[in-house]
């Protein structure tokens, strides 16, 4: 299987990881005119496992290191499979709470929350699987991080009401979505050994590699999405239900390959954490790629004009926004160096 052994290119893998990971829900943002989030995310589960399976049949099992795809599957144990497939569990709870959130008490309340959380929280119990870098610079960084996003929560406040009220439910989402968010990463990363060249270990037999990894991840996405959608589309948190049959009456191709596209964006991100995380440091890879929250503050800012409306002094909250972000990220990359 191909490996990443340069922290170089690991650091530029978790780059693409926040890239993807606050770019995806623009597909959904192009979808949203035609149909239901709902609807949407069923593609977008489909796109994940579908990306994820292709590298396990490309570069999971090409290469001279470690074993391919299916040598892995063939000596996996049941034990580290589940806790692939409990991570995309754990996830999918957490995202459908996230978008929840949003429609109820808007983005100032929900990705703050929701996100600075699973930020915090994934950090500290990844690094508890795996302990790589310097604690006090990779928590100091991710301090900085959280109060970037802070930051960017009070400028979200600055905007004039559209009418979404911040309201109990949609606190309790955004808190319940940041927890889970922030436990399914060390799930799928104590799956794996600690380090890709202790595959041929003994010691190591039964775990998985990272290829192997992610598809059991997906399927636990996509296995847990028949469960917590349909709930959703039955009794949603807001809104009036919506039937299953409006995937096949109402999709059409081009929504369809939307929501697979927006999933392989995503898959890719993840994918890309994961395979970063042996050279990096799983914490410091997830560290990163949350940062994805200021990845969508930039399409926000700059190409869907969220900010049009708010006052002039706000433009320098959203400055400061950003040199918090960029000295918590530096912080992260350096917690490896030194």
């Amino acid at each position: 299987m191909v490996t990443v052994q340069s922290y170089s290119l690991a650091v530029a893998m978790c780059f693409v990881t926040m890239l993807c990971w606050g770019s995806w829900a623009n597909t959904q943002k192009l979808a949203s005119k035609e149909w239901k989030f709902q609807l949407f995310y069923w593609d977008y589960c489909i796109g994940v496992l579908l990306l994820t399976v292709i590298l396990a049949l490309t570069m999971g099992s090409m290469g001279g290191g470690g074993r391919s795809f299916f040598a892995d599957l063939g000596q996996a144990g049941g034990k580290y499979l589940g806790y692939a497939f409990l991570g995309g569990v754990i996830f999918n709870a957490a995202n459908i709470l996230l978008v929840a959130a949003i429609d109820i008490a808007g983005m100032a309340v929900a990705f703050p929350i929701g996100i600075g959380l699973a930020l915090a929280l994934g950090v500290i119990t990844t690094y508890r699987v795996d302990p790589s870098g310097n604690p006090w610079l990779l928590f100091t960084g991710v301090a900085a991080v959280g109060g970037a996003i802070i930051i960017d929560a009070l400028a979200y406040r600055k905007l004039p009401s559209q009418g979404q009220k911040t309201t109990t439910k949609g606190i309790v989402l955004s808190i319940i979505c940041g927890v889970l968010m922030g436990f399914f990463y060390r799930w799928v990363a104590a799956s794996m050994p600690g380090k890709l060249e202790d595959l041929s270990l003994a010691a190591e037999a039964g775990k998985l590699t990272p290829y192997t990894a992610l598809v059991l991840f997906s399927l636990g996405l996509l296995a847990s999405n028949f469960i917590f959608n349909t709930i959703v589309m039955a009794k949603p948190f807001v809104g009036e239900p919506v039937p299953i049959a409006d995937y096949f009456k109402k999709g059409n191709p081009k929504l369809h390959l939307v929501g697979i596209v927006g999933g392989m964006i995503w898959g890719v991100g993840m994918s890309f954490s994961i395979l970063a995380g042996d050279s990096a440091g799983y914490a410091i890879s997830y560290g990163l790629g949350q940062g994805a929250t200021m990845v969508a503050a930039l399409w926000g800012v700059f190409i869907w004009k969220e900010f049009k409306a708010a006052p002039p002094k706000t433009s320098n909250m959203l400055a400061l926004m950003f040199v918090l972000y960029a000295l918590g990220l530096g912080l992260i990359i350096a917690a490896k160096l030194i």
